[in-house]
């Protein structure tokens, strides 16, 4: 019922958008720059009706080209390899001499990866570079099956696989407990293509290490809560009808929750800046919101194993978690070089959980480990931003030329 009134609120308003997008075309493009001033002011409405509301497609990435050396080189989007709930992305630069291959894990947890488009284009200046391009899952027939915890290992795996054992991987937030998890079972197995390095970034190895409000929100209530109050049915119209989700506009909605005050104010600020012609400033709250309103479902048994066994319980970090029936033991990594990256100001990582996973591959030799708490940012100034490209970029480069 949850996903089906979402739908019908979301149609009852598509009408008026449709609406405002006519007259916002009647009035002209010139009317957000031009005079008079009730003219820019009634088109900076119109505009804002138009964006009342949130898309399910994944954003472009726009990486058109990137710097690598002293020339600009351009830059094509290649699926090297496809699967039902994600694709194996690459970013093919036009250079002739072969580079490390970097896979950069994104997060599935309601957004698409190209909430990573500013990590990716500081990789790409030297490296070959690819990425986990999650697959919205209200788009993915209930045929394809189910796909949890484990599943999300065997895909990361599937992907390292495919790069072959040259491979490095940057994992960002959630992912970097599935990332650890992919690095042990392929160590227990022996498997010939476990990666150079690995670079964790603020993820919830052990969120038992100075609980976060999210933390908290995620241990007050038993699992089965989140199993009767946010997993929805996918409704008819989508190719994945039918399949139990963790609805992106759920996740959306409680993001927004959490600062409501700052989301209200920006889209004031918005029109203001839209009614008053300070067209460069509102086009950087817009393509902000754009990519933060652009959302994706998670499968129902990846979100509520993530809850369980990653914020619940911590199993990795408690040595409790198993994959496919065998013990995952992080001591096994002894090859895959480890560097764990943290905000000093991260509210929804804090401090010591990410660096935690130093404890648990106690089998790597002191030379293969780094650690690097950044001073002055948060959860996203992490891998975005310039204390990013700046600061924590250059340690992670030297860390994959290192590990090469």
């Amino acid at each position: 019922m949850m996903y089906l009134a979402y739908q019908a609120q979301s149609d009852l308003i598509n009408p008026a958008r449709m609406l405002a997008q006519a007259a916002l075309a009647t009035l002209g493009a010139k009317a957000l720059s031009g005079e008079p001033v009730s003219l820019r002011a009634a088109a900076a409405a119109y505009e804002m009706v138009t964006r009342a509301g949130i898309s399910h497609e994944r954003p472009p990435y726009r990486i058109f080209s990137v710097r690598d050396g002293n020339r600009e080189v351009a830059v094509t989007e290649e699926v090297a390899l496809a699967l039902p709930f994600g694709s194996l992305l690459r970013f093919r630069k036009d250079v002739a001499a072969e580079q490390a291959k970097v896979l950069v894990v994104a997060p599935m947890s309601g957004h698409f990866a190209t909430l990573l488009r500013n990590t990716v284009a500081t990789l790409l200046q030297d490296h070959d570079v690819y990425i986990t391009d999650w697959h919205n899952a209200r788009d993915v027939p209930l045929s394809d099956g189910a796909f949890g915890y484990d599943d999300y290992v065997d895909t990361l795996i599937r992907f390292i696989e495919e790069l072959g054992p040259d491979t490095h991987v940057v994992a960002v937030c959630q992912p970097c407990v599935q990332v650890l998890t992919a690095a042990a079972v392929m160590a227990q197995a022996g498997n010939p293509a476990q990666p150079r390095s690995m670079t964790l970034m603020a993820g919830p190895v052990d969120t038992r290490i100075n609980p976060t409000t999210v933390n908290k929100l995620a241990t007050e209530r038993p699992i089965e809560w989140f199993r009767k109050n946010l997993i929805a049915t996918v409704p008819a119209r989508h190719a994945g009808a039918g399949r139990r989700v963790y609805p992106g506009f759920v996740q959306l909605g409680a993001f927004m929750a959490m600062n409501m005050g700052r989301h209200l104010n920006a889209h004031i600020d918005m029109f203001t800046h839209l009614a008053t012609g300070a067209s460069e400033e509102a086009e950087k709250i817009k393509t902000f919101y754009d990519e933060y309103f652009a959302v994706l479902d998670l499968p129902a048994e990846f979100y509520l194993e993530t809850v369980q066994w990653i914020f619940q319980e911590a199993r990795l970090a408690a040595g409790t978690l198993s994959y496919r029936g065998e013990k995952v033991d992080c001591r096994a990594i002894r090859k895959t070089s480890l560097l764990t990256v943290e905000g000093e100001r991260d509210d929804i990582c804090s401090l010591g959980q990410t660096a935690s996973a130093h404890d648990l591959c106690s089998g790597l030799k002191p030379f293969r480990k780094r650690h690097h708490m950044q001073a002055g940012v948060g959860h996203y100034g992490v891998f975005s931003g310039r204390k990013w490209e700046g600061q924590i970029y250059p340690i992670v480069r030297n860390m994959i030329v290192a590990s090469s």
